[in-house]
């Protein structure tokens, strides 16, 4: 592979804000990115070098994209694998490694690649169809999730009683036994071919009631240091286990009782991740890069308390983006605004994110909430 500070042609599949992230950090060294997405306007599409429009499902599109780079990474695990693994064999590298890919984007078989490898999870069950819920040796209520395509919260729903049932999905899913967590924590940890790893610090997360997304985080989590060094230590287990090269985010329930159960792994990129950008001394955009090009990896300790909102589409709006309150929440110290290019907002749609950063824990959560009630995406 070429050198990373040379002209390394570098492939991205998906154009959305996560590829856009990647790209700013990547112009430091002088990678050339090519992005291939469905999306005509994607976000992506006026800050990379070379941009095509294609279906990163079919495997011509994704083979005749990526034959004549020198490297392929991912921002979603929809893409088609197997072009992926012929483009390896053809010496093409691809990071994360496409048997990963295949493995964490089904989620009946991530789950049961966590069971074999003695990976603490919550209890679960595969059914083929809403029939055999009927028979399910559990009681109410339970998690049933799609084990195919779900993303940013579609695919998963709480089963509650019988009228949540009726509403339950007909296809293939993962059902799992409901956590009674005392908060939803996550790992991002990075991994090179040499073998090296780096986790960062634990983060905490507050999902938004309806839409299933994180729409508030909080960094470095508030919880022991024998916890985080638990969590951080499954995480490395788990990107060691897979021989992994690049990024992993590992959600996890921290439980009442004080175990640590893992939710779901993602080979990328995270939302749990974006306020690495200002509140950590590498950013988990720049450490995926270093990872995939086999750099040394860089210090991940937090500079400051850091928050992240999500900046979500408001429910009711469908059109022309506008944002309403961003010029109030510019004359609060430490507020960072991140908007991800989409023309187009609708309900719970991921529109940007804002970091803010303090010293002080509770102001830092203080100025995250007003930031959260004055920004308003609407059309």
């Amino acid at each position: 592979m070429k050198t990373f500070y040379g002209n390394l042609k570098l492939g991205i599949l998906g154009g959305g804000q996560l590829g856009r992230m990647w790209i700013q950090n990547a112009l430091n060294y002088n990678v050339t990115c090519h992005v291939i997405d469905p999306d005509a306007n994607a976000p992506c599409k006026n800050i990379c070098d070379e941009f095509t429009v294609g279906d990163i499902t079919d495997f011509d599109t994704v083979y005749n994209f990526g034959k004549s780079l020198d490297l392929i990474t991912i921002e979603i695990e929809k893409v088609n694998v197997e072009a992926l693994e012929k483009l390896e064999k053809e010496g093409v590298q691809v990071y994360p490694q496409p048997s990963i890919i295949k493995m964490i984007r089904d989620k009946g078989v991530q789950k049961q690649w966590m069971k074999d490898h003695n990976i603490p999870t919550s209890d679960f069950l595969l059914v083929e169809n809403k029939a055999a819920l009927e028979t399910l040796a559990w009681g109410l209520p339970y998690v049933q999730k799609l084990r195919k395509d779900g993303y940013d919260g579609k695919g998963v729903q709480i089963i509650r009683n019988k009228e949540d049932f009726q509403h339950a999905f007909e296809a293939a899913s993962l059902v799992e036994r409901l956590v009674d967590f005392e908060k939803e924590i996550a790992v991002i940890v990075a991994r090179n071919a040499n073998g090296d790893c780096k986790t960062f610090p634990l983060v905490e997360m507050d999902f938004h009631p309806t839409a299933n997304l994180v729409e508030f985080l909080v960094s470095p989590a508030d919880v022991s240091e024998y916890i985080a060094m638990k969590a951080e230590n499954i995480a490395v287990k788990i990107a060691e286990e897979l021989q992994l090269v690049g990024l992993l985010a590992v959600e996890m329930f921290l439980t009442k009782d004080g175990r640590i159960l893992v939710n779901e792994m993602a080979p990328r990129p995270h939302n749990s991740g974006h306020q690495t950008i200002e509140g950590n001394l590498c950013s988990q955009f720049e450490q995926h890069l270093r990872a995939i090009f086999n750099q040394p990896l860089a210090n991940t300790d937090a500079k400051y308390v850091s928050v992240m909102i999500n900046v979500l589409g408001e429910e009711g709006h469908t059109g022309d983006a506008q944002y309403e309150g961003l010029e109030k929440i510019l004359e609060l110290d430490g507020v960072y605004v991140h908007l991800y290019g989409k023309k187009t907002t609708k309900p719970f749609r991921k529109m940007g994110h804002v970091t803010v950063l303090d010293e002080n824990r509770n102001e830092a959560i203080r100025k995250a909430r007003l930031v959260k009630e004055t920004l308003k995406v609407v059309s």
